[in-house]
């Protein structure tokens, strides 16, 4: 199984009330990332940063991540993630986890990317279930657990995590430390389908010519019924 550790995004962060501080306000930030001007999105984050904002903190930690207005830093990076995760922001400790992951700015640490993913995942942050679901699958910085793994994808599948649908599909198909089941295999894959993923069109395709019509009609109807949990 080729298994993906997820990229790294911009924060999707709620707007909420502006402050007294009568400067540029976060919404005033997000209005010129969204528009582009990234110049102007890093200092006012950053102004905003230095005030102790969280949100401003891990979306000015994602622009040096990903080199969006300033050249990419992971130092910098990893400073601002600091900063918000440590005020208990998912996303940015789901960034954390990612540098870890991936050794960027850092020393490669799974056991330390298990530790923010698991900050963020027990907040309910679905790319950080997904990706704590990546760990236990391959035993990274963990003993390989498959049924672990599942437990994770299934959080995240639930949200609508495209990946988390598909890897968790592949395991109900495969038998992997779960019971074989077609039906759950074939909802989760045609969920992960619909959401875009190419190599769960394959797998469901695939489902339809071993499962029985009973079978095909009640993974179907859950299908149906299915909706994300928040």
């Amino acid at each position: 199984m080729n298994l993906l550790v997820a990229s790294v995004v911009l924060i999707g962060v709620p707007l909420l009330a502006s402050s007294a501080f009568a400067g540029p306000s976060f919404e005033d930030g997000m209005t010129a990332l969204n528009g582009r001007d990234y110049p102007k999105a890093v200092e006012i984050f950053g102004s905003l940063g230095e005030r102790k904002d969280t949100r401003a903190q891990s979306v000015l930690g994602a622009m040096y991540h990903a080199g969006l207005g300033v050249p990419v830093d992971y130092k910098e990076a990893r400073r601002w993630y600091l900063l918000a995760a440590e005020q208990g922001d998912p996303g940015a400790q789901f960034n954390l986890g990612i540098m870890y992951t991936m050794g960027q700015g850092v020393p490669r640490d799974f056991k330390e990317a298990r530790s923010w993913y698991s900050k963020a995942a027990n907040q309910g942050y679905a790319d950080a279930e997904y990706n704590l679901g990546i760990l236990y699958h391959n035993g990274d910085g963990v003993t390989k657990d498959h049924r672990e793994a599942a437990r994770w994808y299934k959080l995240a599948a639930e949200k609508g995590n495209t990946k988390a649908q598909f890897n968790l599909a592949l395991m109900y198909y495969r038998g992997e430390d779960l019971t074989k089941d077609y039906v759950q295999a074939y909802m989760w894959a045609g969920l992960s389908a619909t959401n875009g993923s190419r190599e769960a069109v394959i797998l469901r395709d695939d489902l339809e010519k071993k499962m029985t019509p009973a079978q095909h009609r009640e993974a179907k109807r859950l299908a149906q019924e299915w909706k994300p949990k928040q």
